[in-house]
């Protein structure tokens, strides 16, 4: 891939595809994370005197203009960080659009409404690629978030640009999930959590010839132990994925990885807060109860095992952290990662909302942006985003 230093901006128009598709409630942006992660990109691009159009998706508006899913409440917060004025365009496209862009001069910040709003977006329509490639003369990448997807903005455009390039946000996510690949130091540690098996299965599979350890939790534990034949109570199982994941524990052996799976849990007679709950071991779950979160044992294994790594890759919560009650596995899990030494990398939404809960996102290598690009990416995929950037 191209990145901005390989790029002339001077004087031109910089059409960046970037992820606003932020929380929004009574108009008002609830969390600026993802605006202020490509803050870097915009004004490593205005330092070099180009001027900026701006593109997002926000929500899933189905193709039609929906008020609800304007990208109006980013303005102010852009505005406020860019330290200058940020002007929303009517639409996308269009005459009074492709007037506004036109008109900027080196420093203007034009803000394009929601892409999605058209249909033609996520149909990767080229007629709509070519209509959004005549509003600037460079474009450039910054929407790891958006990668996976081959819409128009992230795939076609970029086909269409003779100047094309990687954000820093997008190189940078590229870059660190590239090494966890292809040269992790060693001992590499793999942290995978959630609900299901079926999300998370090809990651497990792409990962087990290059980590050292495989950390299971969440409800996707109970699949795997189901699969050993141990006990789990009315917790939540994939019955359709007990065979897979029966294979995948023989291919972890063959391959020589140490799969870990709880020892004991947190089990409750609810998934609700205000459940009554124990502390169980593996081998005596109670019929009438379900797992809600790893036990404090487990805690402390997994713990371990990710405070002495090298490298550590963090993706899934250990059980239904949103709950008080429920979170002391994930949040063990944080502070684990918060003590590595090594290279920590957590991705995945779930995972960073917990890791920002526990105070801890200062405190590894990356967080990364994309939830589905990022799996991906490990996945072993090709990214449509990223692969239409490349020479």
């Amino acid at each position: 891939m191209r990145t901005l230093d390989q790029v002339d901006v001077t004087g031109k128009r910089v059409f960046v595809r970037v992820d606003f598709n932020v929380p929004l409630q009574d108009g008002r942006v609830t969390d600026a994370t993802r605006i202020t992660a490509t803050l870097p990109t915009l004004r490593a691009l205005l330092d070099r005197g180009a001027a900026l159009v701006l593109a997002s998706h926000l929500g899933r508006p189905k193709g039609k203009r929906n008020p609800d899913y304007s990208l109006a409440p980013v303005v102010a917060v852009l505005a406020k960080e860019l330290g200058r004025e940020v002007r929303l365009a009517p639409d996308c496209v269009g005459a009074e659009t492709e007037a506004l862009a036109s008109a900027l001069n080196p420093g203007d910040v034009l803000l394009l409404e929601n892409l999605r709003f058209h249909a033609e977006e996520e149909k990767n329509d080229p007629a709509f690629a070519a209509r959004l490639a005549t509003l600037a003369d460079v474009y450039v990448n910054d929407a790891f978030g958006a990668a996976h997807r081959a819409h128009a903005s992230t795939e076609g455009i970029a086909r269409l640009m003779p100047q094309r390039a990687a954000g820093l946000l997008l190189a940078r996510e590229v870059a660190v999930l590239g090494r966890l690949l292809a040269a992790p130091e060693k001992p590499f540690v793999a942290i995978l959590g959630g609900a299901k098996v079926s999300d998370k299965i090809a990651v497990i599979e792409h990962l087990l010839g290059r980590v050292q350890t495989l950390v299971i939790g969440g409800a996707m534990a109970y699949t795997f132990l189901r699969a050993q034949g141990k006990p789990i109570g009315r917790s939540r199982v994939e019955e359709d994925r007990i065979e897979l994941a029966r294979e995948t524990l023989a291919r972890a052996r063959q391959a020589g990885v140490d799969l870990l799976l709880p020892s004991d849990h947190l089990a409750a007679d609810k998934p609700e807060a205000g459940a009554t709950t124990q502390i169980v071991s593996a081998d005596a779950f109670p019929d009438d109860l379900l797992g809600v979160d790893i036990g404090p044992d487990t805690a402390k294994r997994y713990g371990d095992v990710v405070a002495a790594a090298r490298t550590v890759l963090w993706n899934g919560p250990m059980g239904i952290f949103e709950i008080d009650a429920f979170a002391q596995g994930t949040m063990a899990i944080a502070e684990a990662l918060a003590r590595c030494t090594g290279t920590t990398v957590v991705g995945g939404g779930d995972s960073v909302a917990a890791l920002a809960r526990a105070g801890k996102s200062d405190a590894v290598t990356h967080v990364s942006t994309g939830g589905g690009a990022s799996l991906e990416f490990l996945e072993g995929k090709t990214l449509p985003g990223v692969a239409a950037l490349e020479d």
